[in-house]
């Protein structure tokens, strides 16, 4: 299967709404920009924010955050605010923006911690000259808890990197890799036992140099290509 590789998102706008607690609300709110126009990038219901009014009768209300391509911030609250189900709106800013770009470290506590501060020190390096790169980690036992985790990845927002860190994976962990890869999302593997390492673009011994890789490897302002060491064992 051929691989596929990630291309940069358009610009979004980022919009907080407070919307009713209606079975058709989010449909309603996405045909409302539809018809501007918009597409809907991200849409994540974020708390339950109690009733819209004082009154006894008064409708339970959910948060909702909103991403937006392809219009303005403009557009975006005149197509909004006839929608019934909208009780408010407050615009806020893409989390792209906000956080950037995602490496995710999944495995054993101990050898997350070492990946992680080789990501979060070699990350800090290139936020310093503009970029946004923020590192996610996870401790997890078990082949089907890991390998849920790592097929999870291609689901998560503004993911690009995965390393997998622990002492032993394979089976089912090594199939989930393979499909994460074939949506594009590159996977740097700690030196371990089992088959993971042959299903893997990368894999590192020092786990502070995994992380450190990982970070380079999405980052703009490195010139680490990671496309030239697939298969290589550092």
């Amino acid at each position: 299967m051929p691989r596929r590789i990630p291309q940069p998102l358009p610009a979004a706008v980022a919009v907080r709404l407070e919307v009713r607690d209606d079975p058709q609300a989010i449909s309603a709110i996405a045909g409302a920009v539809g018809e501007a126009g918009g597409r809907v990038r991200a849409l994540v219901t974020v708390r339950r924010g109690g009733r819209a009014g004082i009154a006894p009768d008064s409708p339970e209300t959910v948060e909702v955050e909103l991403e937006v391509e392809d219009v303005g911030e403009d557009a975006v609250v005149a197509a909004l605010e006839p929608v019934p189900a909208v009780v408010s709106i407050k615009m806020t800013r893409a989390m792209g923006k906000v956080f950037g770009k995602r490496v995710i470290v999944v495995g054993g506590g101990a050898q997350i911690a070492q990946v992680a501060l080789g990501a979060v020190t070699e990350a800090d390096r290139h936020n310093l000259r503009g970029e946004k790169i923020s590192v996610d980690t996870i401790p997890l036992v078990g082949e089907e808890n890991i390998a849920n985790a790592v097929r999870a990845v291609a689901d998560l927002p503004r993911a690009r990197m995965l390393v997998l860190a622990g002492s032993i994976m394979g089976g089912e962990i090594s199939r989930a890799a393979d499909e994460l890869r074939a949506v594009g999302i590159p996977i740097i593997a700690l030196s371990m036992v089992g088959s993971i390492v042959d299903h893997v673009d990368l894999v590192i011994s020092d786990p502070v140099q995994a992380g450190t890789m990982a970070v380079m490897a999405v980052a703009d302002t490195a010139t680490f290509d990671l496309a030239r060491q697939k298969g290589r064992r550092l």
